[in-house]
């Protein structure tokens, strides 16, 4: 009740004045006397321009009191040195050196097949058989020549040691001994290469050629074999980071189509950069103990590149860039107990990205509070509030 007298005592009076002055301008209005007319204006103009005045000092007191007036609402986070662990990612595709489709070494007919589909096999194991086309009655007869030969040279050497016969006879029968055994050596060695072996172990993924087929050597694809215990990944990386990505670097492999993420390190660097697309290739070992992982699955690769031990990661919706290019973020000083601070502007020099965050090279340091909600509406030395403080990215 107090309030209201006080109230009610203004709003006559200044309906009182404004009834006189409507009726002092509507009797200067209806004098018709110009000279009357444009002085009434020109005090009526006179005390409007003395009133703003008055208005203009009440609102910068009003301001200076009143502190949280328009001071704009934001959130901050806390600036924290953390280790970084920068990743290139890039796509590879699994693959091993043991996988072969074996050719023939012999023009001939395929006259056995001693394998399945799907059998493992030993390193020199036979898998195949071609014709030899009459090698074996060849090497029969070498044989028995070979044998004749030594027969001969046995007993010229033996007359030789007593000095009988002569020396040439002597060096004739070692020569044609010598001879028929090479010849021996060399049909054999024709006729192994009839035989079909496993170059390496591993299991019979495809019987490509069925037997009875002609096949000629080097062209004919007879079957595959592949091993899975020696599975890697390669991939070709950019030639800028031919001094960050290198042997022994840790790689995380997320292979999609089996739902699985392996640890593991790059066991090769290649030294050559490939003009054609200025990349160089990286091999990436990969353990395979269930055999789950086989040739040509795509995967995708995290390889770590760059590791920081005390980094300062923010977002990168945070930062803002002048006219000048120059990088910078909000932080908030001389914050008081009510969380009313005063928002800076700090020129930052960035480094890495990885996702949504940037780390900071220059301009902050560990422990500066930065302005998140609401940095892009702040001014530099404006009045802020601190609604919700964050301690993390």
């Amino acid at each position: 009740m107090k309030y209201i007298y006080p109230l009610l005592i203004v709003a006559i009076v200044s309906i009182s004045c404004s009834g006189e002055k409507k009726n002092s301008v509507e009797q200067v209005i209806k004098s018709d006397n110009l000279e009357t007319i444009r002085t009434k204006r020109g005090q009526l103009v006179a005390e409007q321009e003395a009133i703003n005045d008055e208005i203009k000092l009440l609102d910068e007191r009003i301001k200076t009191l009143d502190t949280t007036k328009h001071v704009p609402l934001i959130t901050t986070f806390k600036a924290q040195a953390e280790v970084f662990n920068h990743v290139l990612e890039l796509q590879g595709n699994v693959t091993t050196k043991d996988l072969l489709t074996i050719t023939p070494e012999y023009n001939g007919i395929l006259t056995r097949v001693y394998v399945k589909e799907g059998q493992k096999v030993n390193k020199g194991q036979i898998l195949a058989k071609i014709d030899d086309g009459g090698l074996s009655q060849q090497l029969a007869q070498l044989k028995i020549q070979a044998e004749l030969a030594r027969t001969t040279y046995e007993r010229q050497q033996r007359l030789w040691e007593q000095n009988i016969g002569s020396e040439i006879q002597f060096l004739q029968s070692k020569s044609t001994y010598e001879s028929q055994q090479e010849a021996v050596n060399q049909l054999n060695q024709q006729i192994a290469k009839t035989n079909v072996t496993a170059p390496f172990s591993g299991t019979i993924d495809d019987i490509i050629t069925e037997q009875g087929s002609v096949v000629a050597a080097g062209q004919s694809p007879l079957m595959r074999i592949v091993n899975l215990d020696n599975m890697y990944i390669e991939t070709e990386v950019p030639e800028r980071y031919v001094s960050d990505v290198t042997k022994g670097k840790s790689v995380s492999v997320n292979i999609p189509v089996l739902g699985k993420t392996i640890e593991t390190n790059i066991r090769q660097a290649g030294d050559f950069i490939n003009p054609a697309n200025r990349t160089f290739k990286v091999e990436v070992g990969i353990p395979n103990n269930d055999k789950s992982i086989k040739p040509n699955l795509s995967a995708r690769l995290k390889i770590n590149d760059y590791t920081s031990e005390k980094a300062l990661l923010i977002p990168q919706s945070v930062v803002s860039e002048n006219s000048e290019g120059e990088q910078y973020v909000y932080v908030v000083t001389d914050k008081n107990a009510k969380g009313i601070g005063t928002a800076k502007r700090v020129i930052i020099e960035t480094g890495k990205t990885q996702d949504d965050i940037i780390e900071v090279l220059k301009g902050l340091e560990d422990g500066s509070e930065i302005i998140k909600e609401g940095a892009r509406s702040v001014r530099d030395g404006q009045s802020v509030e601190v609604i919700n403080y964050e301690t993390k990215n």
